[in-house]
């Protein structure tokens, strides 16, 4: 029987705004398995980043709030446990990688004494033991001359070196559970893989879960165990990987995959774009928030949120489209079809 590590059911965070309460996550359930890799996909706007620091309790309060659902940490709801156990939690139990380094490093203190920092929080070791542990790590994750880095701050770094600094401080209490947000956002192929390689030695090491949040369907090609397809705070569709990359069954889903570009086509193959734009999240309609933008719509799209339906092993979706209907959609789009062996 799988480790289970969280168990998430039904997080609602909303944000209370002048103009309106913005429902950035809006009933999203899922679960991690030790050793597994769970892939958050979706638009900017899908609502990722707010179900991650909602974990964290990180929101910020006024104006965002969790107000609904549960959060387990093996008996722990990390929903209601109290601020002193939270803290205890972060960077201990949950780790995060934020999604800039430059801005989630402090600028005027070095990488080194930042690592130490979290290590003296929660191990019981002087700060000259952290400052080593510090150095190995930065040594773990490929950064050249560690004992020297140490002492450097964060704008001395290039963009890689400071991904890789946020991983080492992010595993510095070997974490049960390590959330990797856009890990590889604004960084060339060749340090994309070496963040990737970093975090699977990581996991390997520590059997660790590890929830990976990006747009970039090709690293969670690499690395996800399973996908959770998020659209307009809403999860629309999960499950493993090969069946989310080839046996998808909602049409924001296809979308998603018909804009990446693929090996087997020629240059002159164009990219079928998803029309119009995100919704706005706080008039959402009662429905299904790809309204407006899907092509196969219905009236009780917009008007009702559609059960779960479940349609393979450890895959389901959300979609009006009965499901006979959806296996002869799929049928016909050719960017869905698996790539010639």
């Amino acid at each position: 029987m799988a480790d289970r590590l969280l168990e998430v059911k039904d997080l609602s965070t909303f944000f209370f705004t002048h103009a309106g309460v913005v429902k950035a996550v809006n009933g999203v359930s899922f679960t991690l398995d030790r050793n597994e890799t769970l892939g958050i996909v979706g638009e900017s706007g899908s609502g990722k980043t707010v179900a991650a620091l909602s974990l964290m309790r990180l929101v910020p309060d006024p104006p965002g709030k969790v107000v609904e659902g549960a959060m387990m940490l093996g008996d722990r709801d990390l929903r209601t446990i109290s601020d002193d156990e939270m803290r205890g939690v972060r960077g201990n139990d949950i780790a995060m990688i934020f999604q800039d380094p430059m801005t989630s490093l402090n600028p005027v203190m070095k990488v080194g004494k930042q690592i130490a920092e979290a290590i003296t929080l929660h191990q019981d070791k002087s700060k000259g033991e952290a400052l080593r542990m510090a150095t190995e790590l930065l040594a773990r994750v490929g950064i050249p001359d560690a004992p020297q880095r140490v002492e450097c701050y964060p704008f001395e770094f290039s963009g890689g070196m400071r991904q890789r600094a946020m991983i080492a401080m992010a595993i510095s209490c070997n974490p049960d559970i390590l959330i990797a947000d856009e890990p590889t956002t604004a960084l060339d192929v060749t340090i994309q893989a070496q963040i990737i390689d970093v975090v699977r030695e990581m996991q390997a090491q520590f059997s660790s879960g590890v929830i990976l949040i990006t747009h970039d369907l090709g690293v969670i090609a690499e690395i996800a165990d399973k996908v959770m397809v998020m659209y307009g705070g809403r999860t629309v569709e999960y499950g493993s990987i090969d069946e989310i990359f080839y046996n998808s069954h909602h049409p924001y889903t296809w979308g998603m995959l018909a804009s990446l570009p693929r090996l087997d086509e020629t240059e002159k193959t164009r990219l079928t774009p998803i029309k119009g734009q995100p919704p706005n999240l706080i008039t959402l309609p009662e429905g299904c928030p790809f309204v407006g933008r899907c092509p196969y719509e219905r009236p009780e799209c917009r008007d009702d949120w559609p059960a779960l339906e479940i349609v393979g092993p450890e895959h389901g979706v959300n979609c009006w489209v009965p499901a006979d209907e959806r296996l002869a959609l799929r049928a016909g789009l050719p960017h869905l079809k698996e790539p010639a062996a």
